[in-house]
């Protein structure tokens, strides 16, 4: 799993890559605060080496919550620069800060 930044110097925002690598499962997704939860907005694509990637514009001088969903499981990125409780989950989301 990976997190990469891209800071944009003339517009407000930061490209985004999310990444997770699951050579075995047939569909991903990540859900966050930057997309309402939705993981048909967060469909991730399968590259030919197993990892599943998306890119999103986050606006900048902002902290959003996400998770990975591997065919149906919720899961963390280790690579998150935080982790915060999440009451209604009753689990820890990943933090991305930009």
């Amino acid at each position: 799993m990976s997190l990469k930044k891209q800071f944009i110097k003339t517009k407000p925002v930061c490209k985004v890559t999310f990444a997770v690598e699951a050579k075995d499962a047939n569909s991903a997704a990540v859900v966050g605060d930057f997309n309402n939860w939705n993981p048909e907005e967060g469909t991730l694509s399968k590259l030919k080496n197993g990892t599943f990637k998306a890119t999103y514009d986050l606006v900048k001088d902002a902290i959003y919550e996400f998770k990975y969903i591997i065919d149906g499981t919720y899961i963390n990125d280790p690579e998150a620069d935080s982790y915060k409780w999440n009451d209604f989950a009753g689990s820890e989301n990943s933090v991305v800060v930009v």
